[in-house]
């Protein structure tokens, strides 16, 4: 992290060695028209707006969110802003349309070479600031996966390169086949299984860590308590964290943040987040959190976290919280780099 500022507010981050500035804190833009219910566009353009203002600069989507729908919603804003922003997207997962619960995954160079024109188009953009591989697809070597990504660099349609979900010797490959900028992970308060590898790892490399889902899907918010508190097109109602007993017993694990948040005069949310920002200066590397919203109001709330510290009670108090954790983060989780490692 640096001292320098986006716009005169959030302080900044480097992306890889060679990457961009960017504000520390992203915005994660899936839930403006896919997964989370239903949406507002015209607050979620506001909550765009406003977000670049307070100093957000990493934009992150993908082809997955809504078939495309995702890009194209996002394609005015960044248009209107383009030298402002960074622009990061994904290939290499789609939702099944005959069962939401079901995902395909391809890493295989035609699929590569059609999802990024596939995207450019969508976004309108000349060039992907950052692109990602979504989930890793393991019939395929992910060196070849990498060269074609490489080569999509050297021919001017992606500036830097992004691995999702990947293990710490994924990442070791990948990065020696061309320079990995970030990596794309869960991490949270309630989920910390990054930090026995891959963290490490990406720190001996020079990438940044973008923390994907920090509030642990609004969980961490006290928005919702159970699956049944959500519509019932939210894909939340399929993950095992939510439903059940499982939510229970994790609604019980918020106790402890409440403390912590009454002490700092904060919300739940803030906390949360404060605690994944805090994770760069303990495991020294740049760490991007990406908290997905549709409101103005709650971009505003996030970034304040940015300027909350935590002390060692706080972190002691907040330590214990992910080992009791009940259920899996996803339901079937062999795509992610907990299920590989």
């Amino acid at each position: 992290m640096t001292d320098g500022r986006t716009n005169g507010a959030i302080a900044t981050a480097r992306l890889g060695a060679d990457g961009p500035e960017v504000g520390v804190q992203g915005l994660g833009c899936m839930g403006m028209s896919f997964a989370y219910g239903p949406s507002d566009a015209a607050e979620s353009r506001a909550t765009l707006e406003r977000a670049l203002e307070l100093g957000v600069t990493l934009y992150d989507t993908a082809h997955a969110y809504g078939a495309g729908e995702n890009e194209r919603f996002l394609s005015p804003f960044f248009k209107a802003h383009r030298d402002e922003v960074v622009v990061a997207t994904k290939f290499g997962l789609a939702i099944d349309p005959d069962d939401p619960t079901k995902r395909i995954i391809r890493n295989d160079a035609a699929h590569i070479r059609e999802s990024v024109e596939g995207s450019l188009r969508r976004l309108d953009v000349d060039v992907i600031d950052l692109y990602y591989m979504h989930r890793r697809d393991v019939s395929v070597p992910i060196e070849e996966t990498v060269g074609v990504m490489a080569d999509l660099v050297r021919e001017g349609k992606v500036k830097q390169l992004g691995l999702s979900e990947v293990t710490a010797a994924e990442l070791r490959t990948a990065h020696a086949v061309h320079p990995v900028a970030a990596l794309q992970s869960e991490w949270s308060l309630f989920s910390r299984d990054i930090e026995a590898n891959v963290v490490p790892t990406a720190r001996e490399l020079g990438v940044a860590l973008v923390a994907y889902s920090p509030l642990g899907r609004g969980f961490l918010t006290g928005s919702f308590a159970k699956a049944e508190d959500l519509t019932a097109d939210d894909f939340r109602r399929q993950q095992p964290r939510f439903t059940g007993d499982n939510a229970e017993a994790n609604a019980a694990l918020l106790t402890p943040i409440r403390e912590v948040a009454a002490a700092h005069g904060a919300t739940l949310g803030q906390i949360a987040l404060a605690w994944v920002h805090q994770q760069s200066a303990m495991h020294g590397l740049p760490v991007i959190p990406i908290p997905g919203t549709r409101k103005p109001g709650r971009v505003e709330e996030n970034t304040a976290a940015t300027r909350i510290v935590l002390g060692e009670e706080d972190m002691t108090l907040l330590e214990p919280i992910a080992a009791k954790v009940a259920g899996d983060r996803y339901a079937d989780m062999r795509f992610t780099s907990a299920g590989r490692e």
